[in-house]
Formats: structure tokens, C-alpha cells, sequence
């Protein structure tokens, strides 16, 4: 068994990775710490001979890496989990470099590390549907060939880390194109997977704007698994379209919180306020929307009010408790700079916060005072539109359940909600009428490696994780074995 210094790399440079080797290019470019601005190390701009010698090395590993037994796919799975464990510090630096503050850096790679071992426990098994004397029919689950996962900038680690794992285990390979705001980490944990799977299995590509349609064009790639925005994610939809790839989609989200008047305003308060502004509101399935019952709104509000101004912000410098980061990248902090603007625009009232910390602070980064917008209007573009960023409506509801159920299904996007009340039948009953993939009851964002995470309407289609995860990884194929009868 290879000990864990088999397993420590350097991260001072960054290269793509082909065919288990490092690979420069004559390109290549730099992303910017958000929180100081400074540029990072230069990562490889990939061209499309890159990308057809990744495609190819991967379709030449994928016969035997999907003829490997599934528990020795597995077990190498758990060894990459441990390596990124032995190598935690150091990528946990590196994260935070990338958009974090230190605490919320190691928060993220030791989730994305448990979610990793929880992902290689799963196994996808045949299903028999029948089995009489005269014949044998069973459903089985066969991987498609080579798959890519394009990973976004807010949860670079987690999310790449969520995609590679169920595409590993169920016998693809695997090419992992990070956003350009974020690839040095995912650069460094698959130069790691080079030395524990086989060539070709996990590989790596950097680049620019270009990148993604030249792999969503591929002929020789079976499936595009995207998270990232609504309007981006058709986009990759219609471009797999001419080669019929599989694609899931794991798009904006517009989440709604229905609190009830019988809640425990101490215990409940801290967690949705957690839940709402978690990584600045930089999270699919951060809640976005807060629905409070008439009889208690004052009070909840007074104390989501008191939760944030407990809230520590910070970027990479930040070890004295910081755990909220800036907007990660220019081109999101212009877009929540825009929503901000319609604060006076449209009259809107702010509970707490209301501008824009680079601009009014000392913070030299992509900054904004977390902000909480009491009681807008129900159509206003901050409840209709999912901001992405630390700005956050809280609406009341008068204890109709009809009523507050259609204003959170008001939406074109469904990718979770959540039911907070004492009344756990009662929440169910209301939990189970709303349009979104994901509810929870009395906690949000409770995301685990055998539940399967997908959306309604604009949300996406398809899922990851779990078993319907692995399923989405694969070809559906019957099998029928006639016993007696002869042919028919």
C-alpha cells in the first residue's frame, strides 16, 4: 500500500493533464484572487489538439476501466479521497486563494472529501424483472464512454469532485473542465488522481471561453454533465444536441424558505440565515427567498437582522473567524452591482446593509455589506430573480397554505425549497406541494452523497448522486434470456 508522501505533489506550478502527464501549452493565463485582486499562477490555455488528444486517451482507457471490477473502481476512488486528504492543507490554500476565506476553504474540501468516500459506497446493481422457467429479464446499467464535467467558480472543489466520482465508479472516463475563474485547484487534484487511476481514466483541461464548445462538439464524448447558469445551460443543451450526447444540467436556482409561525425563533433564525447567505449567496441552492408567517415576521426579521451583523466576510487573508467570502470574479460582481443599483430604483426598503463594500469600505476585493430586503413586492426583480450574491427579499405570508404555496411555486426555477414549522405533518403537507427538486424540513442545503441533486423547470434536467446519479452515468440496457420456448 502506498504511503501518503507517495501522494504529495507540488503546487506551485500548473499544468493540463493528458494521459497521466502534465502538459504545458504555448498559452496561457491567470485567474484573480477576488478578495485581493492579485493574479494567480498562470494555468494552460488548452487548444484543440488538446482537446482531441484528451478525448482520445480517454476513449482508449475506457474498455478496460469499464471492464475493472466496480469494487476495485471503487477502491481506488476511496485512495483518491484519502490522498486529497493527506494534501489538505495544501488545497485548502489553495481554494482560498481562489475566491475563500481559510475556514470556509477547509470547510469545502473536507465536505468534498466525505462526499467523495460516500460516493464510492454506491453500487448500481442489475435489476432482475423476471425470472420464471421460461425465461430470465433483467435491466443493466453499462457506462456510455467518455464523459465531461464542467464545473463552476462557486463550489470548484465539491462540485468537480461530485461529478468525477459517480462517472469514475460507474466504469467512465473522465475529463474535468474547471471554470476559467477557478482552475487551479481542480488542475492539482487531478495531477493527484494521475498517480492513482490508470491513463486516461481522470484527465484535466484549462482554457478559455473556446474550451467548452470544442467538448460539447466532440463527436467522441457520451455525455456533458453542466452546473452553472440557466441561460448557459442551454446553450450547452442545444450545442450536444447534433451528436445526441447525454447532458445533465444543474442550473439557477430561486430556492424558497416557508417559515411558520410555531417555529423556535432561536433555533430557526441562525440556520436560515446561514442557509440564505452561505458563501455570499453564491450557492444554487442557497435560499433566496423567505416567506415568514404574518404573526411572527417582525421578530424573525429583527433577529435575521442580528444573525448577519454576526456574519465575519473575508477573502484568503482572513484567519480570525471569517467564513463569508466577496463575490468570486468581476464579471458576477458587476451582475449583483446591478441588482444592488435597483435598491433605490424601485424603492426598496433594506433591513440591514444596502451597499456596496468596495466601494464604501476598506476591502479592497469584490465586496458587498450583506444586505436583507424587508417585505418587496412579490414580482419585484429581487424575489423573481436569483441574484447570486449576498442580497436577500424576506416576504410575509398571512397563514393561508394555498397562498403561500403558489407565491413560492411562482418561479421558473425548482431546485429546492424548504419547510420550517414545530408541525412536522404539517410541513410535510406543505413541503410536498412545492415544485422543486430537493425539499428539506427544518434544515436546507442538507446535500449527501446517496441522495439524488437535480431540478424542476429551469433548474436542469437530471441528477447527480445517489443511485439515479449513477444511472445518468450510463446506457439503460435489457437483457432477455429465454430459458425453454425457442425463439418466437
Amino acid at each position: 500500500m502506498a504511503s501518503t508522501t507517495d501522494y504529495k505533489i507540488d503546487f506551485t506550478t500548473f499544468y493540463n493533464v493528458i494521459n497521466n502527464e502534465l502538459k504545458s501549452t504555448p498559452t496561457t493565463r491567470t485567474a484573480i484572487n477576488p478578495s485581493t485582486l492579485a493574479p494567480l499562477p498562470p494555468v494552460p490555455v488548452s487548444t484543440k489538439s488538446d482537446v482531441d488528444a484528451a478525448v482520445s486517451a480517454a476513449k482508449a482507457a475506457f474498455p478496460s476501466w469499464r471492464d475493472t471490477p466496480v469494487d476495485e473502481r471503487s477502491a481506488l476512488i476511496d485512495t483518491f479521497a484519502d490522498a486529497i486528504r493527506a494534501n489538505f492543507m495544501e488545497f485548502a490554500s489553495l481554494l482560498a486563494l481562489e475566491g475563500k476565506p481559510p475556514m470556509a476553504a477547509q470547510f469545502e474540501v473536507d465536505f468534498a472529501i466525505k462526499h467523495l468516500k460516500g460516493t464510492a459506497q454506491l453500487r448500481l446493481e442489475e435489476e432482475v424483472v423476471e425470472d420464471t422457467e421460461e425465461k430470465l429479464v433483467k435491466v443493466r446499467y453499462t457506462p456510455l464512454g467518455v464523459g465531461v464535467g464542467i464545473v463552476p467558480f462557486n463550489y470548484p472543489v465539491f462540485l468537480g469532485l461530485g461529478k468525477l466520482g459517480p462517472a469514475v465508479l460507474a466504469g467512465n472516463a473522465f475529463i474535468w473542465k474547471p471554470s476559467p475563474y477557478t482552475p487551479n485547484t481542480a488542475l492539482k487534484l487531478v495531477e493527484l488522481a494521475a498517480k492513482i487511476f490508470p491513463p486516461g481514466v481522470v484527465q484535466a483541461l484549462s482554457g478559455e471561453e473556446d474550451l467548452g464548445p470544442w467538448l460539447t462538439a466532440h463527436p467522441d464524448i457520451r455525455k456533458i454533465s453542466f452546473t452553472g447558469s440557466t441561460p448557459t445551460g442551454k446553450k450547452v443543451m442545444a450545442a450536444c444536441a447534433s451528436t445526441l450526447k447525454r447532458v445533465t444540467l444543474e442550473l439557477g436556482g430561486n430556492d424558497a424558505a416557508i417559515v411558520c409561525e410555531d417555529v423556535d425563533l432561536a433555533q430557526v433564525v441562525p440556520k436560515v440565515a446561514l442557509g440564505a447567505f452561505n458563501n455570499a449567496g453564491q450557492l444554487c441552492v442557497d435560499i433566496k427567498r423567505i416567506f415568514v408567517h404574518e404573526k411572527i415576521y417582525d421578530q424573525f426579521l429583527a433577529g435575521m437582522v442580528e444573525a448577519v451583523k454576526t456574519f465575519k466576510f473575508g477573502g484568503s487573508d482572513d484567519t480570525e473567524g471569517a467564513f463569508f467570502p466577496p463575490v468570486q470574479n468581476a464579471m458576477q460582481f458587476e451582475k449583483v452591482k446591478e441588482m444592488f443599483a435597483q435598491i433605490k430604483k424601485e424603492g426598496w426598503k433594506p433591513a440591514i446593509g444596502g451597499e456596496v463594500e468596495a466601494e464604501a469600505g476598506e476591502k479592497k476585493g469584490y465586496y458587498f455589506k450583506p444586505t436583507i430586503i424587508d417585505n418587496p413586492p412579490e414580482e419585484s426583480r429581487i424575489v423573481q430573480e436569483e441574484p447570486f450574491g449576498p442580497i436577500l427579499p424576506v416576504l410575509k405570508w398571512n397563514g393561508d397554505e394555498d397562498e403561500v404555496v403558489r407565491m413560492a411555486n411562482n418561479t421558473d426555477m425548482g431546485l429546492g425549497a424548504s419547510v420550517w414549522s414545530s408541525d412536522l405533518e404539517r410541513a410535510e403537507r406543505i413541503a410536498k406541494r412545492l415544485e422543486a427538486g430537493s425539499l428539506w424540513i427544518n434544515t436546507h442545503q442538507d446535500l449527501h452523497a446517496n441522495v439524488p441533486f437535480g431540478g424542476f423547470k429551469q433548474s436542469g434536467m437530471g441528477h447527480d448522486w445517489g443511485i439515479i446519479g449513477l444511472k445518468g452515468w450510463c446506457n439503460t440496457q435489457s437483457l432477455l434470456l429465454r430459458r425453454s420456448g425457442g425463439i418466437i
